[in-house]
């Protein structure tokens, strides 16, 4: 059967000097910046770079530190970036935000969450270069951040499965239309929970989980089933089964990694996906004033040369990368790239059992590339 993993673990970056640094948004949120130092160095075998690790929602940093294989901190470690950061923004599961009745946006995490993240992070390396690896809305919103003016040099970008333009299947933009109003007014649910098929039987979040649970008859893992519920269209949704580890699969871990989400997310990106592209969930509020109505508008003028990095089988955000690329390409011809990563999906490029040996050199070739080392 194998032990399940301790949630929130470490170990999977246990040869690393592990420091974490709280710091405080302007809308008066608490946020953490996790730094993994390889030997107490800053910049590792000859560069003197730092990486920055931005999850996605639901997620969290430990999506890069999984102990059960070789994760993206390790391998980044291993060569020649000793020095690497990852952030728990307001969509972290390490956290309760997504599970209260905040109403927060993708506006909010643009605005407040990665501005006040780099300040911190600068506080601490200087006028050291920083790269970004961001994964699904964490992508977006940074995406947002920088196309927007309110965060500026970095170096560069890795931007795992979307971007600036979310497209997603139409089953997925059906759910989209009706889901947050039915769950939320009819079900009176404000998030959702891979975990809702241990909730006691008979409740509304146990006859949800088993009503899903009869749709997707491909595994047995309830959570798996509810995360295709969540995300995208397909069985499953999120990844290829074959590219998980048998450990990241079973005893709760695909919770553990994945957890509850808020519901009015999934407003603002039904809104950006009507659109064809990010868009401002309320042009009119004026806490986000600083966010521009066009994040296109500036865009020939952002100089951080941007991978986009999907699998060929991205059940959530489809196409989102590659339409990404080709409208920045003729705006910026020849500044950013395109990787299409055969056989995997949405999540599986960045917590694959065999990514390091399928997708992370893509992304260690880049960082190289873009560095100063």
């Amino acid at each position: 059967m194998g032990h399940r993993i301790p949630r929130f673990t470490s170990a999977g970056v246990a040869e690393a000097e592990v420091s974490v640094h709280p710091f405080t948004t302007e809308d008066e949120l608490g946020l953490t910046l996790t730094r993994f130092r390889r030997g107490g160095q800053d910049g590792g075998d000859g560069h003197d770079d730092v990486v920055l690790l931005v999850h996605g929602l639901t997620s969290s940093s430990d999506m890069f530190i999984m102990p059960e294989q070789v994760n993206l901190v390790r391998f980044l470690h291993g060569n020649g970036f000793g020095d690497v950061w990852a952030l728990d923004f307001r969509m972290s599961n390490r956290f309760p935000y997504n599970v209260e009745t905040r109403r927060d946006t993708l506006d909010d995490i643009a605005c407040f969450d990665f501005p006040a993240a780099l300040r911190e992070l600068r506080r601490h390396t200087g006028a050291r270069r920083v790269h970004v690896i961001a994964h699904c809305l964490g992508s977006v919103s940074f995406h947002m951040s920088l196309f927007g003016g309110v965060i500026d040099g970095i170096a560069s970008l890795v931007a795992n499965s979307v971007g600036l333009t979310p497209r997603v299947h139409g089953w997925a933009r059906l759910k989209l239309m009706l889901g947050p109003e039915l769950l939320e007014y009819g079900l009176g649910l404000p998030y959702l929970d891979p975990r809702f098929r241990d909730a006691p039987p008979l409740t509304r979040r146990w006859l949800l989980a088993r009503a899903v649970s009869l749709a997707h008859p491909e595994c047995r893992e309830a959570a798996c089933h509810m995360q295709s519920f969540m995300w995208g269209s397909g069985r499953p949704a999120m990844y290829r089964h074959r590219n998980l580890r048998r450990e990241t699969h079973v005893h709760g871990r695909l919770a553990d990694l994945n957890g509850a989400c808020s519901l009015h997310y999934y407003r603002h990106v039904r809104k950006m996906v009507a659109a064809g592209r990010v868009v401002r969930f309320d042009a009119g509020d004026p806490r986000h004033a600083a966010l521009p109505r066009d994040y296109l508008a500036r865009a020939a003028e952002i100089d951080t040369p941007i991978l986009y990095l999907t699998g060929d089988h991205n059940d959530v955000f489809t196409d989102s990368n590659v339409a990404c690329h080709r409208l920045l390409s003729r705006i910026s011809p020849g500044r950013h790239e395109l990787r299409i990563i055969p056989g995997y999906g949405h999540i599986d490029p960045l917590i694959g059992g065999n990514a390091h040996l399928d997708v992370f050199p893509h992304i260690l070739d880049f960082l190289k590339r873009t560095s100063s080392g």
